[in-house]
């Protein structure tokens, strides 16, 4: 399989990061994270025109694993992208993973989340994903049947797929 530029996308505590770092180390692809390119470590952002420019010379590399949603930016990764995975999680097992890795250390995010996080919106974007933000990604898919799409309904499904592939 000769995938060179991936995107992982889905609601926040799925799973993605996890995969996109085991993807990475299986297959050698440099790993960008959205989070890490948006916010500072101050918890700041960067402007939108910023974070696009930064994005544009991500996905113009000739290979790539893009992990995050950012949905105002899917069309420019799908349309780069060679491959599209998307974590449709249920809601609760989302909202377990959110929870499971406040006070962590992690690579995909430039501080450490805090019970506080949760809940000053962040609870209510994950219990909300479905709804509000998997029909976009839906149609978006329809859009690109070209590309190789695969879709994760649980974490087994990705560890599966990641045991079972012949990415090198």
């Amino acid at each position: 399989m000769n995938v060179k530029k991936i995107m992982i996308i889905g609601s926040p505590g799925a799973g993605k990061s996890t995969f996109a770092r085991k993807l990475r180390d299986k297959t050698g692809l440099p790993l960008f994270y959205l989070d890490m390119i948006k916010h500072k470590p101050d918890r700041t952002e960067i402007s939108c025109e910023e974070f696009d420019i930064k994005l544009r010379e991500i996905v113009n590399l000739p290979e790539w694993i893009i992990d995050g949603n950012y949905q105002r930016t899917l069309d420019i990764r799908m349309r780069q992208a060679d491959t599209i995975i998307l974590f449709d999680l249920p809601m609760q097992v989302c909202l377990q993973g959110a929870i499971a890795r406040i006070g962590t250390t992690r690579e995909d995010l430039p501080w450490i989340e805090t019970e506080e996080t949760l809940e000053n919106g962040f609870r209510k974007w994950i219990e909300e994903f479905s709804e509000k933000r998997l029909p976009d990604i839906y149609f978006l898919l329809d859009k690109y049947k070209d590309k190789d799409v695969v879709i994760f309904r649980s974490r087994e499904e990705a560890d599966k797929y990641l045991y079972n592939s012949d990415m090198q």
